[in-house]
């Protein structure tokens, strides 16, 4: 090779870097810091932009670089012009490539594959540097390492992917033209510290500018906001230089911007006293400005005051009991991959603002400078994580070594690896408000080398708390050390774990670091994990895995839908399929329904009611703001879906304190017939940072139904003119058809269901019905599906025996005994099924079910029909507007509801089930089918077929059935977090060994 091997070398991690520090930027005047918005750092005459067009050039092998590009006279044959910040994939060269425990090389550290592709980069640029001047060249992200040449000449070299890497290059600028030449690999060292679960990408895909700064002052500071004991603040602000200490006046701003406070350095430090500060906290983050005048620059910084610390098991900030509502969020972007912009950054921290979330995990790595500054002023709490996962050690020997989880962190080779990425964390984040908790990294063991970085980071900042999840899994026949940890963390602990945990003298506040996995359909337990965290202080909270689902666009298909790739998609091997794609929104930003789900369950006020004296109480589980400033709550009382009586609670009358509640008398009338529901909304009454007024805080309903209760709209579409013929049948061994006042069924006497059903001279299904038990498998499914497919759930048949046919009265009856079972398997269910044919054409099935108690629980249980694709309108009353499920439904509420077919469709970039009612009344559907139950039941109406969505790995792959799909369930399985969790809760499953169920089917005449 004509470059050092310093990619495989562990005593070279950095080469001519300057030491770590703060993030900053600096001005040229007092007045112009004083402005400065930190989003642009454009506005600074100290900082030039060196993004943009580049020069580029890939080579399949480092070793295959024969020419030293970074000389003046060379004459870049092969270079195209790129722009940076990107990722070499997205140039067209490589291949993208998602796993998420494997190393996508052979598992043999330090060394990497000997094809070790690269990527060489050349950018020219004009400057002219000023005397007494010191320049320094900043790289806010380079995958993986990088060797630096200026004008010829070597700079340096650098690795740790997603941390900084700052060079002084002020002997090496030269007036006129200047030629920055960087070769970046693919793979070093340090490649087996970032096997981060995310698609594995490479180049220079954050920021490179150059700052300018005086030759002598400030080369760091270190601020510290307490708030005292006695409820005032201090802001202690500690300065290093460069060689020697220079003057420098502290200027204070207040939150709004007036100046309050100006001071000179003393021995290097700068104290201002605050008798009633404006404290920081995610739902106020109040900031103030410093400003660190020099003669020749300034520097601003924002200062949130706040503190945050632990009593007795419980995570306080600012003295105050608070609780984590928080996401896991990669830097991704379908089209830019990890080269996220600063638009892209806002659009995800606005969305959670707009979605109740107020804490993000850095996972795993260090983010953006710039998106700390968003996190300050919007208010988020950070767990602020080091550029470190080894989870690949876990599957290199197949788990035929047993436990690997520590074999990096317990190998004293690697200390320094470990450590210096904890620092260069630490050091360059320490100034930001909203960073209240380190984490060291992620599912990398523990050891010795975690042990060390930890104590480090307590004797470096004491003013934050650590986390360390891979704590849990420590070196074997170690003793391991966890008293530098503040937090003991989990990832998907079930519920019990976690009562278990809070109700037996924990020493430590527990925290899900990663929970509720949202994979798809899901995730359909988060009710359940917030009533945990609520009741027990020491449960501080969680982070939902994870923000967005992560994919490369590719364009749109021919049908119009957007293509969408995941693992395998590129050809490449490992590969962990559509794992990435577990995220509470699309990757183009869209919400899931589980956002809403999480939204409505993390809601501001929460509510319950007591009907009998018509009483509101509302508990406001925000964390420091009274429910006036926020909330403005309007309530309506629907009968049958329709309002029939509404009111509001004006902000003035809200006096709810945090965690306080209050009650309301709700002057509703008496209630006559009908299914009445009270659905309660709390409103942003206005508007508050990334919050409009009028938005959505929270929804929740109260069902007022009693027993016995009709609806009357229900009871509207059954009235029909009364027939008094009763209808007749004919029967032989291959059919029973069934003839009424202009109806006529036919009955399949082998499957137990009918095969055709015409009515009013129109078809009312275009196949034969089916009992059903199948549904395309979520990705939630994805461990109880092998199961269901090895019993042959998915391809149940029907047999129906010793049917009998007879009339009763005025209507037709037809009872048999049916199996459901597959072949090569034993009865999955039986029933004894009695269908009822009424003179005006309804079809009344009494089913009682037995399930073979041996077998998995089921996914659901009830009759599928498929009707004329014109059929397409539907209106329903139970949870809506959007998909619900009994473990799935806090973000629906009760009422009627009208759509199409094609609209009710959630389009799951892997497909799999889909959109289901819970809780309905009745469903009326094409406008041709009345269908209700003697009890709530679910009901799902599709284009998609669930063969369909079950055989097809992208979305856009989705062809529509000819006929729109009708399932009427007596009960759907829940969703659940599986596909990263724990099992689905018990109360949720299909388990029932024995069940009855009454379905009606009525064909209306419009």
């Amino acid at each position: 090779m004509i470059i050092e091997n310093y990619f495989e070398n562990l005593d070279v991690l950095h080469l001519g870097t300057t030491p770590p520090h703060a993030y900053f930027i600096p001005f040229s005047s007092e007045s112009a810091a004083k402005t400065a918005n930190p989003e642009d750092r454009g506005q600074s005459e100290r900082f030039f932009d060196l993004c943009g067009a580049w020069q580029f050039r890939w080579y399949e092998n480092v070793r295959l670089l024969k020419d030293a590009f970074w000389t003046p006279d060379f004459l870049r044959s092969g270079f195209t012009s790129v722009q940076v910040p990107a990722v070499w994939q997205n140039y067209g060269v490589d291949q993208h490539q998602y796993t998420n425990i494997n190393y996508p090389f052979p598992y043999d550290p330090p060394y990497v594959p000997a094809q070790n592709s690269c990527g060489a980069y050349l950018r020219d640029f004009t400057f002219f540097p000023e005397p007494n001047r010191r320049y320094l060249l900043n790289f806010e992200g380079v995958d993986s390492a990088f060797y630096l040449w200026l004008n010829g000449k070597f700079v340096g070299y650098s690795q740790v992917s997603h941390s900084t890497s700052e060079f002084d290059v002020t002997k090496l600028l030269q007036a006129g033209q200047n030629t920055l030449a960087v070769l970046v690999l693919k793979w070093c060292d340090g490649s087996y510290f970032e096997d981060q679960d995310k698609f594995r990408m490479s180049g220079i895909f954050r920021e490179v500018y150059l700052l300018e700064r005086p030759y002598e002052g400030i080369s760091d500071f270190t601020v510290t906001a307490p708030v005292l004991a006695d409820g005032s603040g201090e802001i202690n602000i500690e300065i290093a230089f460069f060689h020697q200490e220079v003057p420098v006046e502290g200027v204070l701003l207040s939150p709004e911007g007036t100046e309050i406070a100006r001071q000179n350095i003393s021995k290097g430090k700068l104290c201002f006293s605050l008798e009633q500060p404006a404290l920081w906290n995610a739902e106020q983050p109040a900031l103030y400005k410093l400003l660190l005048v020099c003669a020749e620059e300034t520097i601003p910084v924002r200062v949130g005051i706040r503190n945050i610390e632990i009593k007795d098991t419980v995570v306080c900030l600012n003295g105050k009991a608070i609780k984590f509502r928080g996401v896991n969020r990669h830097e991704s972007s379908a089209v830019n991959g990890s080269a996220v912009t600063l638009d892209e950054m806002k659009q995800d921290l606005t969305l959670m603002k707009l979605h109740n979330i107020n804490a993000i995990r850095t996972s795993h790595y260090p983010n953006a400078p710039v998106f700390y500054e968003l996190c300050d002023e919007m208010g988020f709490y950070v767990i602020d994580e080091a550029d470190q996962e080894c989870h690949g050690v876990c599957t290199q020997s197949c788990d035929y070594a047993g436990d690997t989880s520590a074999l990096l962190a317990h190998d004293p080779r690697f200390e320094t690896t470990i450590l210096d990425r904890v620092q260069l964390l630490v050091e360059r984040d320490k100034n930001h408000a909203c960073v209240v908790i380190w984490s060291m990294g992620n599912e990398s063991g523990y050891g010795v080398n975690f042990e060390k970085a930890l104590y480090w980071t307590k004797q470096k900042d004491s003013t934050r708390l650590t986390h360390y999840e891979g704590a849990s899994y420590p070196a074997k026949d170690y003793q391991p050390d966890f008293a530098p940890l503040d937090l003991y963390s989990k990832m998907y602990a079930p519920v019990q774990d976690m009562i278990t945990y809070c109700e037996n003298k924990p020493d430590k506040p527990f925290i899900q670091c990663e929970y509720v996995h949202a994979m798809g359909n899901s995730p359909g337990d988060i009710e359940d994990y917030y009533q945990v965290i609520e009741k027990y202080d020491t449960a501080c909270g969680g982070f939902v895995w994870e923000w967005c689902d992560h994919a490369v666009y590719k364009g749109t298909a021919m049908n119009n839908q957007p293509i969408y790739c995941y693992g395998g998609d590129f050809g490449e091997f490992p590969h962990d399929g559509n794992f990435c794609m577990d995220g509470l929104v699309f990757p183009d930003r869209t919400p899931h329904t589980g956002l809403r789900e999480f939204k409505n369950v993390q809601r501001p006020l929460r509510a319950s009611f007591d009907e009998s004296g018509c009483t509101l109480t509302l508990h406001n589980i925000r964390d420091f703001t009274n429910a006036s400033e926020f909330a403005e709550v309007h309530w309506v009382l629907e009968r049958d879906g329709e309002p029939v009586q509404r009111g509001t609670i004006a902000p003035q009358e809200l006096q709810i304190e945090p965690h306080g509640y209050q009650s309301f008398n709700l002057p509703l009338q008496a209630k006559e017939e009908g299914h009445f529901v009270l659905r309660v909304e709390t409103i942003q009454h206005s508007a508050n940072g990334a919050l409009p007024a009028g938005h959505l805080l929270g929804v929740e309903c109260f069902d007022l139904a009693k027993d016995g209760t009709k609806n009357l709209r229900l009871q509207q579409l059954q009235n029909t003119p009364k027939v008094a013929a009763p209808p007749v049948f004919e029967a032989n061994d291959t059919s029973i058809i069934v003839y009424g006042n202009d109806f006529r069924y036919e009955f399949d006497p082998l499957t137990g269901v009918f095969r055709s059903m015409t009515a009013h001279n129109q078809q009312l299904i275009t196949k034969p019905m089916e009992y059903n038990i199948w549904r395309a498998p979520t990705d939630n499914d994805r461990y109880i599906r092998e199961k269901w497919e090895e019993i042959g759930y998915q391809r149940m048949v029907s047999r129906a025996y010793a049917p009998t046919c007879a009339v009763e009265g005025n209507d037709v009856v037809i009872r048999s005994r049916v199996s459901l079972a597959s072949v090569a398997r034993c009865h999955s269910l039986s029933l004894e099924t009695e269908w009822r044919i009424a003179p005006d054409g309804t079809l009344t099935a009494k089913l009682d079910g037995a399930r073979n108690g041996i077998l998995p629980f089921l996914p659901r249980f009830g009759l599928r029909l498929f009707l004329p694709k014109e059929d397409s309108a539907c209106e329903y009353f139970g949870f809506g507007p959007w998909e619900s499920y009994c473990d799935k439904h806090q973000s629906t509420f009760l009422g009627k509801f009208i759509a199409d077919c094609a609209d009710m469709h959630e389009n799951y970039l892997r497909p799999q089930e889909n959109s289901s009612h819970f809780g309905c009344d009745y469903v009326l559907a094409g406008n041709k089918l009345l269908c209700w139950a003697d009890r709530p039941f679910s009901f799902n109406f599709s284009r998609y077929t669930q063969e369909e969505l079950t055989a097809k790995a992208h979305s856009y792959e989705l062809v529509p059935n000819d006929s729109n799909v009708l399932c009427l369930d007596y009960k759907m399985s829940g969703i659940g977090s599986n596909s990263c969790g724990p099992e689905l809760l018990p109360q949720y499953r299909f388990d029932d060994t024995q069940f009855s169920y009454t379905l009606h089917i009525k064909p209306i005449n419009k």
